[in-house]
């Protein structure tokens, strides 16, 4: 007899310039918190939202592949060339197909919270997995102004307060 058995499975996407301790954390977070099987580092080649990564696409995989050697539930992907898109809502129904799985977690810090209602069909994310955001030092408030948080708070939006690291890949890209 065959187990009906539906993995869940946490989508971190960013361009990770580079990775970090938080993304780490965040991951241990979302896995323990909702008994998530796996999390995907989705890894972008551009985000449209910023300025060109100061390391190239291959190095920033790499390099989270490295920091993530002990951590064997976080798995570096890249999958844009595979989906011929950057999109999120193109990147969460691949792995829904790719994954077998219709219980997905998108992870997001609350900074990307603050303009998530000009990404490409952002109302749809929400209908296709449930949205975790952790909240990130300094911008508590403003994402909890925002018109996503205000529409879609307790409706499949999770707002995740915790002992922040504080580092963040833009603070690292100085040193």
């Amino acid at each position: 007899m065959k187990k009906n058995f539906k993995k869940k499975i946490g989508i971190l996407g960013g361009t990770f310039d580079p990775a970090h301790n938080g993304h780490i954390e965040i991951s241990k977070i979302a896995k323990k918190k909702f008994k998530l099987d796996k999390i995907i580092w989705c890894i972008t080649n551009q985000n449209p939202f910023k300025k060109k990564s100061n390391l190239s696409l291959l190095k920033r995989i790499k390099y989270a592949k490295k920091i993530n050697l002990k951590n064997k539930f976080i798995k570096i992907k890249y999958f844009e060339k595979k989906i011929k898109s950057r999109k999120t809502i193109d990147l969460i129904n691949f792995i829904k197909k790719y994954e077998k799985t219709n219980s997905l977690y998108f992870i997001m810090g609350a900074d990307n919270l603050i303009n998530f209602h000009k990404w490409h069909k952002w109302q749809e994310i929400f209908n296709e997995c449930k949205i975790l955001v952790f909240d990130r030092k300094g911008y508590k408030h403003r994402s909890m102004k925002s018109l996503t948080y205000k529409k879609f708070n307790k409706k499949g939006l999770v707002f995740i307060s915790f002992k922040k690291v504080n580092i963040s890949s833009s603070q690292l890209r100085k040193i």
